[in-house]
């Protein structure tokens, strides 16, 4: 038997389109989400679906949920992608709500917006009054962090439901399902030997394991059809970098890095940074990985490297890959060489489990803010000292609730910049800051 699909035949659609699954009983995975106490669950089956926002890796089955929560709240489902949808497009779907012609036979019909992190202010702009005023229940899909990427208005209007990654189960169902369920693939004889090289270079994106898994078939010409590891990374062009960039190797290789930077390696940092680029890591989560070693690691003891990093950020979200694999590498290597201190992580630490151990201890009077006569009254802010009307700009005054009178948090590290702070502490603080 042949294994080459008809290029003019309707079976010729991808094969993850093929097996798209149509209700919920067929959908695998996200049980969190749809199980029997699901948090989406009584919403689908009541058909009262809130605005939402859809977050997770590629390949989650966040369309196919989407379409699936149209079918069963029987409502006109209508699709926008952020990537050739402009203003003019948006307007008219919800023109068309609004009236409910045409496509929209029935009112609150659910508009599904694939990769919402790509559209722009005024885009998103557009969509506020027709969600506020429910002319359409929108959906919303995007692989990057709401917070980051959809302005705070519509995410406000909006619940967000995040997705989970394939794991390793939900993967080999899904082949399982699609050899079921699919007319070409029942024709063939085929036996899953091995799994694990096509499920490490699926990177847990479904839509990908099963475009791999149909390439593999439609290759192989005589049945019965064998998948082997081997066979999987002989046919696969790509295999030089097994980087699943939503699990294991994911946060192996990000700790790595980190702890290289972390380390003073720029020869560490550089070699994992080369790994996430090749693997086709999001520019963006290095970048915010680096702002974060900047202050947890570096700190006070080079506050440069903070803006450096932040700049690194603004600069690789503008240009993206691949010249902003540059940017990358001269970040990683600045803040692998910076001095190192982590007194401002390991101080805002100390804090939190003193507020946590003590509760909510009474603001001095003295520090309180009296914008009434009634407070002035109360004596509020009577007895603060003004530091600027003080020799140097400092008195010497108690700052902390009573109960915390004396407690040391934050303690300076041991490297240049912070001897100059803790010196600066001692001329001010002879009593209070004994380093």
């Amino acid at each position: 038997m042949s294994g080459y699909l008809c290029y003019f035949c309707p079976m010729n659609k991808p094969l993850a389109e093929r097996v798209r699954p149509r209700n919920l009983d067929d959908y695998i995975s996200q049980q969190h989400l749809v199980g029997p106490t699901g948090a989406l669950s009584t919403q689908i089956k009541s058909g009262m679906l809130p605005s939402l926002i859809l977050w997770g890796p590629p390949g989650t089955g966040k369309t196919t949920l989407a379409q699936i929560m149209a079918e069963e709240s029987k409502r006109p489902f209508y699709t926008l992608s952020a990537i050739n949808s402009g203003v003019k497009d948006i307007r008219e779907v919800i023109e068309k709500a609004k009236k409910g012609e045409g496509l929209f036979t029935t009112k609150n019909p659910i508009l599904f917006i694939d990769e919402i992190h790509r559209f722009s202010k005024s885009q998103q702009d557009s969509l506020l009054g027709a969600v506020e005023k429910g002319w359409v229940t929108l959906i919303g899909a995007t692989t990057e962090n709401p917070s980051f990427e959809v302005i705070p208005a519509l995410l406000s209007r909006c619940q967000v439901y995040i997705l989970k990654a394939f794991g390793k189960e939900d993967l080999v169902a899904l082949l399982d399902r699609a050899m079921a369920k699919d007319d070409y693939l029942r024709k063939r004889q085929i036996e899953l030997k091995e799994t694990k090289a096509l499920l490490r270079l699926s990177g847990g994106d479904g839509r990908k394991l099963l475009n791999i898994f149909e390439l593999l078939v439609t290759s192989e010409a005589e049945d019965p059809v064998m998948i082997t590891d081997e066979l999987v990374l002989s046919k696969i062009q790509k295999n030089t970098v097994l980087y699943d960039k939503t699990g294991e190797q994911h946060y192996d290789i990000v700790s790595a890095f980190i702890k290289s930077i972390r380390g003073s390696d720029p020869n560490a940092a550089v070699y994992w940074l080369a790994r996430m680029i090749e693997g086709g890591e999001d520019v963006k989560f290095i970048a915010r990985r680096m702002l974060i070693a900047a202050s947890e690691d570096i700190g006070l003891a080079n506050p440069t490297a903070l803006v450096m990093a932040n700049t690194t950020f603004q600069a690789v979200t503008t240009i993206g890959y691949p010249e902003a694999r540059i940017i990358l590498s001269q970040c990683a290597i600045y803040l692998a060489t910076s001095p190192k201190s982590n007194a401002s992580y390991m101080a805002i630490n100390r804090a939190q489990q003193v507020v946590k151990a003590t509760g909510d201890l009474s603001v001095p009077l003295a520090l309180r803010n009296a914008p009434t006569q009634l407070m002035k009254d109360l004596e509020y802010g009577k007895e603060y000292k003004y530091a600027h009307d003080h020799p140097n700009n400092f008195v010497d005054a108690e700052y902390m609730p009573d109960d915390l009178a004396g407690k040391s948090l934050y303690e300076p590290g041991n490297n240049p910049r912070e001897e100059g702070i803790k010196t600066f502490l001692k001329n001010r603080w002879k009593d209070k800051y004994k380093l």
